[in-house]
């Protein structure tokens, strides 16, 4: 249950973006103006204050491969939108105009890859798994915003824009109930798939969101930006420990009551057990 709703929140977020862009332009590109520096925060400590360490500790080989299959991350998403342009908000900088379709498709795709890093961070626990729904939905928003501005300019009428915007944001719940689902089993390797997110989450910050940052560094004297991108990355540092203490605070009790219930259970079970000799030993006096 958990998986389902965290897996819909980047798509709540992705809709109020686009619901934003289509009810009032100016208000939507003030939003995702602030949301992406902070997003930049997020994705970087999620990725380096609990996805690589989380994957660290479930792999079972050095620390230099799981270190590798994030390098790895890194380097297929730089070449998914360097061929295949699909991610991100890149191609509106362009001179040509891109397809609607080409939109849509890299944006389901890319909402299928956050399913898989939701589901992924999930069965290591609930509270790496709120984090790294926290860092999709934080990221969330920019990119749709840029994603449904192409769309709009492309002609295609609102209601279908957000109609398209919900369909495709469900790709991540699907992903992420398929990835949570299979990862019972003991070969599923959750720790590459840790570090390939890791990876992910590095590159989206590092090579979409913090170049836009610098963008006409110096014009503006009063920028928030990189304070912005700070406060992203404490806001998971302060979030992040809470969360897992709170949690797991909660199942050591549970786990607690249920061992005094099965206790209890046994001990009622043995009394009842000499109650039953008790009464045998009696009917035999008896006779």
């Amino acid at each position: 249950m958990q998986v389902l709703i965290f897996s819909l929140v980047g798509g709540v977020f992705s809709l109020i973006g686009a619901i934003l862009l289509i009810n009032n332009k100016k208000a939507a590109q003030g939003l995702a103006k602030f949301a992406t520096p902070f997003a930049a925060g997020v994705l970087l400590a999620a990725a380096f204050t609990d996805l690589l360490p989380e994957s660290l500790h479930e792999s079972s080989s050095e620390p230099r491969i799981v270190l590798l299959w994030a390098l790895i991350g890194m380097l297929a998403f730089f070449m998914l939108e360097r061929f295949l342009r699909f991610f991100h908000h890149h191609h509106e900088h362009g001179k040509e105009k891109t397809s609607s379709s080409l939109v849509i498709i890299g944006d389901t795709l890319h909402n299928a890859l956050d399913g898989i890093a939701i589901g992924a961070a999930f069965l290591i626990d609930t509270p790496t798994g709120i984090v790294a729904a926290i860092a999709v939905a934080a990221h969330e928003i920019p990119q749709e915003v840029g994603d449904f501005g192409i769309l709009l300019k492309n002609g295609m009428e609102k209601s279908k824009v957000i109609t398209v915007n919900v369909l495709s944001a469900l790709a991540t719940t699907a992903t992420a109930l398929l990835t949570y689902g299979l990862g019972d089993s003991d070969s599923f390797p959750i720790a590459q798939l840790l570090a390939l997110t890791a990876g992910f989450f590095i590159y989206v910050a590092a090579s979409d969101i913090i170049p836009e940052i610098h963008e006409d560094v110096g014009k503006n004297k009063k920028d928030v930006r990189p304070w912005l991108l700070l406060i992203g990355a404490l806001f998971i540092v302060i979030v992040s420990p809470i969360a897992h203490g709170y949690i797991d605070a909660g199942h050591d009790k549970h786990v607690a009551e249920s061992i005094d219930e099965h206790n209890d259970d046994n001990h009622h079970a043995a009394d009842e057990h000499e109650h039953d000799d008790g009464d045998d030993m009696h009917t035999h006096d008896d006779e």
